[in-house]
């Protein structure tokens, strides 16, 4: 995939998740869907040609690996900002709040400055690299939400007050 393709790709699907985290979303319990484009971002991005800068080999695996902890980061604090409920019937639902909202600004923030040590430092850095943070990001994300789903009771069946 060319450069500027890759770039509307990333941005296509961070807009996507964003827009359907501040929508209730109703979680099903044993899907494993979560996993599907994570898997697909990560496979396109380790295919990706100078995903590694050759001429700043150490540098640019520093500032890779940065990337991906920063993704998993976000994707944890981006599940415990999401309000999860259970409604009438049992069934768990996920909704962003603006706290959800501030943590992407926040860690888009991050990955940008990441960008900029790589320009004030030479380091050529693809979109392979933000593919990639977007993929640890995810799971990380789905694995916390499901963790807290796993912990709520059922909001029908509880006696009042008690």
């Amino acid at each position: 995939m060319s450069g500027p393709v890759s770039v509307l790709v990333v941005v296509a699907l961070v807009v996507l998740v964003v827009v359907r985290q501040m929508k209730p979303q109703k979680m099903v319990p044993g899907s494993r869907r979560w996993w599907v484009v994570p898997a697909v971002l990560a496979v396109v991005a380790l295919r990706e040609p100078g995903l590694v800068d050759a001429g700043h080999r150490a540098a640019s695996v520093g500032l890779l690996t940065a990337g991906v902890l920063l993704g998993v980061a976000t994707g944890v604090a981006w599940a415990w900002t999401t309000r999860i409920w259970t409604d009438e019937t049992g069934a768990v639902w996920a909704r962003g709040t603006k706290v959800t909202g501030a943590v992407w600004a926040g860690g888009m923030l991050l990955r940008l400055g990441l960008i900029g040590v790589g320009v004030l430092i030479g380091v050529h850095q693809g979109a392979a690299g933000a593919m990639l943070t977007v993929a640890a990001m995810l799971p990380a994300r789905s694995a916390v939400l499901l963790h807290r789903a796993g912990r709520l009771v059922p909001s029908y069946g509880v006696v009042a007050g008690g």
